[in-house]
Parts: C-alpha cells; sequence; structure tokens
C-alpha cells in the first residue's frame, strides 16, 4: 500500500444503520466519541454529498428519497453528531463537482464511492478506508472483446472524475475515452454503441450486467482502490470524528444490516466482502 495511503490512519471497515434499529439512542452513542467540531455544530445538522445513481451504496428510492449503504452512513453521523437521523441535508454529488462543492464549503462530508489516490489527497483529506474495490469494463454480450488490450484503438467510455481516466490515460494511451457524468448516461452510452466498452467500478457494472441481457462484464479486473470519506483539508478535528463515528459504526456491526437490506441475497457475500480490507486482492492488473 503507498504510504500517503498509509499515513491517512487505521484501517477501518463500515457497518452501519439508524441507532433505533439498533436500540440504542443516538445520544448515548455519541458519548464515545471527540467533541463534535464547532463549526459542525453551528450549523445544527450535516450536510452531506452523496451519489444518487449508484446502487446499492447511494441511489434515488421509489420515494424519490436518496437511500442506500453509504447514505444509511450518512445519517447514522448526523445521530452522533446531533442525536437525530433526520438532522442532515443530503445532496446528490457526481465524480465532477463533489470536491469543489466539499472545499467550496457547500458540503461538510462526502461519502460517495470516493476512492482514496494521491491527487485527490493534495486536494482534501479523507477518512481511514473503510471498503475496496477494483474496475472492470462492460461491454456488448455479443461482441468479440474478451481483454482489456482488446480496447486499443477503440472508443471507451468512462465518467468524468473517476479513477478510470487516469488508469486508462496511462495503462492504454491508444484507447479513445468518451467522457460523461453519470453511470445512467454511461450504460445508455454504450447500449447505443457510442463506445466499444463502458470503463467503471465492478460491483456497479455487475449489477447493471445482471440486470441487461444486452450487456456483459468482460471480467478481467483492474487497479485496486480503497474508499474513504472525504473533508476538507485543515479540519484535523472533524476528520478524527468521522474515523470515530466510523469504528463506532463498525464495532456495532450496523454494515452488514444494510448490505442486507439493500443488495441482491445472492450477492450479499460479495458486498460484505468488499467492505472488508482484509478480503481485497493482493495484486490486479
Amino acid at each position: 500500500m503507498h504510504g500517503w495511503l498509509r499515513r491517512l490512519g487505521p484501517l477501518c471497515f463500515l457497518i452501519l444503520a439508524f441507532p433505533v434499529i439498533l436500540g440504542i439512542p443516538a445520544t448515548a452513542i455519541a458519548q464515545d466519541l471527540p467533541p463534535l467540531p464547532a463549526d459542525i455544530k453551528r450549523h445544527g445538522l450535516l450536510r452531506v454529498g452523496v451519489n444518487c445513481d449508484y446502487p446499492p451504496d447511494g441511489f434515488v428510492d421509489q420515494s424519490g428519497r436518496p437511500a442506500g449503504i453509504e447514505v444509511d452512513l450518512a445519517r447514522q453521523i448526523a445521530a452522533y453528531a446531533f442525536g437525530r437521523p433526520d438532522r442532515i441535508d443530503v445532496i446528490c454529488v457526481s465524480a465532477a463537482n463533489r470536491i469543489p462543492w466539499l472545499v467550496g464549503r457547500r458540503l461538510d462530508l462526502v461519502l460517495a464511492t470516493f476512492s482514496i489516490n494521491e491527487e485527490r489527497a493534495r486536494q482534501i483529506a479523507f477518512s481511514a478506508p473503510y471498503a475496496w474495490g477494483v474496475s472492470d469494463m462492460l461491454v456488448a454480450a455479443d461482441g468479440p472483446l474478451g481483454r482489456l488490450d482488446d480496447l486499443g484503438g477503440k472508443t471507451v467510455i468512462v465518467i468524468r472524475g473517476t479513477w478510470q481516466v487516469g488508469w486508462f490515460e496511462r495503462n492504454l494511451p491508444e484507447a479513445t475515452l468518451l467522457p460523461l457524468d453519470t453511470v445512467s448516461e454511461g450504460l445508455q452510452a454504450l447500449l447505443q454503441g457510442r463506445g466499444a466498452g463502458f470503463a467503471h467500478d465492478q460491483a456497479v457494472l455487475q449489477a447493471l450486467g445482471n440486470k441487461n441481457p444486452r450487456v456483459r462484464l468482460l471480467g478481467e479486473p483492474y487497479q485496486l482502490g480503497h474508499r474513504g470519506a472525504g473533508m476538507r483539508q485543515q479540519e484535523p478535528e472533524w476528520v478524527a470524528y468521522v474515523d470515530a463515528a466510523i469504528a463506532r459504526a463498525r464495532r456495532d456491526r450496523i454494515v452488514e444490516r444494510s448490505v442486507r437490506r439493500f443488495v441482491e441475497p445472492a450477492q450479499v457475500d460479495a458486498a460484505l466482502a468488499a467492505w472488508d480490507l482484509a478480503t481485497a486482492p493482493a495484486q490486479v492488473r
């Protein structure tokens, strides 16, 4: 693991849900956490950026409200901080706007499948890593592509601001990148034949492939990464609070309940493994 990643703190896994589910009063839970920073406390609520097109971690449910594993985590942290899980402003973000909105103080925290890398760590602060993932490629089900190297000279669909962009620029520069803003736009572009493949996180692509017979997963994972919560730099008290809140949620084994709530039964074991850093592969391409 890179030295800059080790310096972020001890490895943590998330487990979350609302205090009422556990039967534990939020005010009692918060007593064993560090002091809430005055700036956060003054607002009286938590402003959190989440994914709204990335099930099961963050999406919009049938009622039109953000839902998902990381959305539950955001509400749990709000409950720790303010005694109630509804003391929160949940804001949909994209890979392109989450850092500007965080730095510009529109957000206090980002919980949006935020992969930790050196470039981002120069702009913002991260919590200790809490989950891992790899990238893969979605391609046409009846197409001839069998490996990543087959994409040389072809168009690859990517989402702006994601780590797949940099990976292809470094490792397969002969591919032409088609940057889009959302996962739904990426899938639509692939179905329209605007690209030979759609590069994104394997877990998301697997879910898309399971629901759409016109596409399939290439099955050649690349670029192992770790996920963390994003915060502004020069706010060490807030970073310490979030780290402690995530660690407490892990001890309460809440993430497992959230995973079982939002993940298809056949995929639960794989989803739980992604929240356990000890199960991450030693190396991928």
